[in-house]
């Protein structure tokens, strides 16, 4: 996968060559605060392969001990810089310095069928019962 990167920005990382995520860094340093958010230009061009797609997925250590947390979609095609924006779950300030792992770019394969406009929807087992219908 053929990758571009903006001034002052990292090249992505995986810390064990088995590893699903490319760990993205942060090229700027940005406090988020509680309850708060931060957006981070990671400055990383990729150039995602057709049928797949890119989802951008929070680092386990920054979620688990600090309540960071962030989702993202990169759609094959789109060629510009990987923006994150990282969500503060935490009760207390969580600064993340230049040079720091951030978030993690998970490569998925995707089907993308055609749309059929239907008058109606087969019935099946689960119908339209939501949230809670299975008594969770």
């Amino acid at each position: 996968m053929k990758i571009t990167l903006d001034p002052g920005a990292y090249m992505p990382t995986r810390a064990h060559a088995s590893d699903a995520g490319l760990d993205l860094y942060s090229r700027t340093t940005v406090t988020i605060p509680a309850g708060g958010s931060g957006v981070f230009d990671t400055g990383v061009h990729v150039a995602i392969p057709e049928g797949t797609v890119g989802m951008l997925k929070s680092k386990s250590g920054l979620n688990v001990k600090r309540g960071l947390l962030c989702e993202g979609v990169i759609d094959a095609g789109y060629t510009g810089p990987i923006v994150a924006k990282v969500y503060n779950h935490g009760s207390g300030d969580v600064t993340i310095e230049a040079g720091m792992k951030l978030v993690q770019l998970v490569i998925l394969p995707i089907l993308t069928p055609p749309l059929e406009l239907a008058d109606t929807l087969e019935d099946t087992e689960r119908g339209q019962g939501g949230f809670g219908s299975t008594g969770a």
